[in-house]
């Protein structure tokens, strides 16, 4: 029986598409919830997919340079960027948390127009008829925590597994 070593890249390539498709996961939950469940978001929730949405694909470029075997300075700066994206949403959350349980004040523009309809023969209607929800109003709480308390634990638990690839020892 003989051993094969395995190419550090492959195991890096692959961790980053399961961070992308992680990534993925958590911003298509609050997609979900927003057009199938009928939570309309504030604008703070909106705020808080942007590290998602940059994130997937700075992950999947990260899979790509691990699978091509560029340089390992090139992939760990791509996993570094993904773990600084998702403290930048944990940031986010824990911001918009603190807005939703009255510890300090949300931004003045703390309402969005989501939920609007596309059909301009119904937008003055529904400018009429659908409110945004303030940033401090909380829509959902779930084990005692909102949307955007979730939001703060994916996206620590995010970071925390791309910066420790990125900090990791260096590949062979």
């Amino acid at each position: 029986m003989t051993t094969q070593a395995v190419n550090p890249g492959t195991g890096k390539a692959l961790q980053a598409l399961v961070l992308a498709v992680a990534m993925a996961a958590v911003v298509g939950a609050a997609l979900g919830f927003e057009h199938i469940g009928g939570y309309i978001p504030c604008a703070l929730c909106l705020e808080q997919r942007t590290p998602y949405y940059i994130g997937v694909p700075v992950m999947v470029a990260a899979a790509v340079s691990a699978a091509l075997k560029a340089p390992s300075l090139i992939t760990r700066t791509l996993f570094a960027a993904g773990g600084g994206l998702m403290l930048y949403g944990a940031g986010l959350g824990v911001y918009h948390s603190g807005v939703e349980w009255g510890w300090w004040p949300g931004p003045a523009d703390c309402a969005g127009a989501a939920g609007l309809t596309t059909d301009a023969g119904n937008l003055l209607a529904d400018l009429n008829a659908i409110k945004p929800p303030a940033c401090n109003e909380t829509a959902l709480r779930v084990l005692g925590l909102s949307f955007a308390g979730w939001n703060v634990i994916a996206s620590v638990i995010l970071a925390a597994a791309c910066l420790r690839v990125a900090f990791a020892g260096r590949a062979r």
